[in-house]
């Protein structure tokens, strides 16, 4: 039992563990601010452009009966929810682009200090007279034996 709890603290204190964790927080409530702003600022707005539409409200009912509301109909379990739909899609439509553009600035991020690493100062240099690469401290090329 004292190998697996020792094993179980290496697990969690590994930092990919805790990254992920802290990822899974923060995605959650990136979520929850996205699902606000697509229900609560742009999903109106766009009603509002196609003539005053709530997209809440867009279903069909199954089994014949009539509903005043999307609520109503999922209460009695005979709707499909085409509105909730849309919005879900725009949701991850805008949580999918947040990603990309953050993902992509990462990976500018990354290839600025690529770049700067591999501007690391030479240590060969190229003998002038038999063009073999040799150490930058050479002063005799180990190939044609020329002094340098």
């Amino acid at each position: 039992m004292g190998k697996f709890i020792d094993d179980f603290k290496d697990f969690i204190a590994k930092g990919n563990v805790l990254d992920m964790a802290v990822g899974v927080i923060i995605g959650g409530a990136f979520g929850k601010i996205v699902t606000s702003l697509v229900e609560d600022i742009i999903m109106p707005i766009v009603g509002m452009a196609l003539g005053n539409v709530d997209f809440t409200n867009i279903f069909v009912a199954i089994g014949g009966a009539e509903y005043a509301t999307y609520e109503e109909a999922k209460a009695a379990g005979a709707a499909i929810g085409i509105g909730s739909f849309i919005n879900n899609v725009v949701n991850f439509l805008i949580i999918a682009l947040c990603i990309f553009i953050f993902i992509r600035q990462i990976a500018k991020i990354k290839d600025k200090y690529k770049e700067a690493e591999e501007e690391a100062p030479a240590t060969t240099k190229v003998c002038p007279y038999c063009k073999s690469e040799i150490d930058i401290e050479a002063t005799r090329c180990p190939h044609c034996t020329s002094e340098l």
